[in-house]
């Protein structure tokens, strides 16, 4: 098993070099960096867990500028989107970005991406896509992605995403990036299973098939639905994110036959460098134990 950890990436709390070099230093294999560009004040969306909105989730730095800290303070974590809501993003913009960071760290880069929970947050950014159209939008957003990291000449003609033949560069090192599907309900786990290289689902958003919470019944619906689309199940990487450090918990994500759980913070409340510190410490047996 491996494990990576999930930063609140707030201003307030632990910067991420230093985290960098913390997780590192405890045998954690990745980094991930949330991202809300901004929350809209109107809040009518509301929060999918219920309750109010914790402070941390509109204040939260740029992944990418995160990432780059972390990369310069690391040798060999994954630097990792969890997740990047890649279409409040240009898609050109973000392919050089990604792709910058991907160069500059040796192809440690791992795009986690997502569609993202809040109506009025992507309408800030993209007024001409409908909310209900997002998750086809968000297909074509990775393949025009793709098409920009691997092509020399690149070009991409699609229902939202569109450039002319171009340049883009620099390109991954390894051809492409990886990037990794957070959806976890059947929409999203059908299209992490038709084209994701990696699924990274919450663990308590994972829904089987008759839409309730069940893990193993949204691993097992994934990896059906991976093998309908003609992809091998087994070989396609899963990343659970889970808060706190239960020891059965893990080892019934091993048994799943899951590659790596993401800690995550006890709570997404604004919080010190210390007691993130505090957390990784009372996670360091666990992680020792079953990496």
């Amino acid at each position: 098993m491996r494990f990576g950890y999930l930063s609140l990436n707030a201003i307030e709390g632990i910067r991420p070099d230093d985290l960098a070099r913390e997780l590192e230093n405890r045998g954690f294999d990745s980094i991930w960096m949330p991202e809300h560009s901004h929350i809209p004040t109107s809040r009518t969306t509301p929060y999918p867990a219920g309750g109010p909105l914790p402070e941390g989730y509109w204040r939260m730095m740029d992944p990418f500028v995160s990432l780059a800290l972390a990369a310069g303070a690391s040798t060999r974590l994954e630097l990792c989107t969890g997740i990047c809501l890649l279409l409040e993003h240009d898609v050109l913009d973000l392919a050089c970005t990604t792709a910058t960071l991907d160069a500059l760290s040796g192809g440690r880069v791992r795009l986690g991406v997502g569609v993202g929970w809040n109506e009025e947050e992507l309408a800030n950014h993209r007024p001409d896509l409908p909310f209900k159209l997002r998750y086809s939008a968000m297909e074509e957003r990775v393949a025009a992605l793709r098409t920009a990291w691997s092509e020399e000449e690149a070009a991409f003609d699609g229902r939202w995403d569109r450039f002319t033949s171009s340049w883009v560069y620099p390109k991954p090192p390894n051809g492409s990036i990886p990037v990794a599907l957070g959806n976890a309900g059947p929409v999203g786990i059908e299209h992490a299973a038709r084209y994701a290289d990696e699924w990274c689902p919450i663990d308590a958003s994972m829904l089987n098939d008759g839409r309730r919470p069940d893990v193993a019944g949204a691993v097992e619906l994934f990896r059906t639905k991976a093998t309908e689309a003609g992809r091998d199940a087994a070989a396609i990487p899963i990343s659970i994110f889970t808060v706190g450090n239960k020891l059965e918990r893990i080892e019934r994500y091993a048994e799943l036959g899951v590659d790596r759980v993401v800690l995550m913070p006890p709570t997404m409340e604004l919080h010190p460098a210390d007691r993130t510190l505090h957390h990784l410490d009372s996670m360091a047996d666990l992680v020792a134990s079953l990496s």
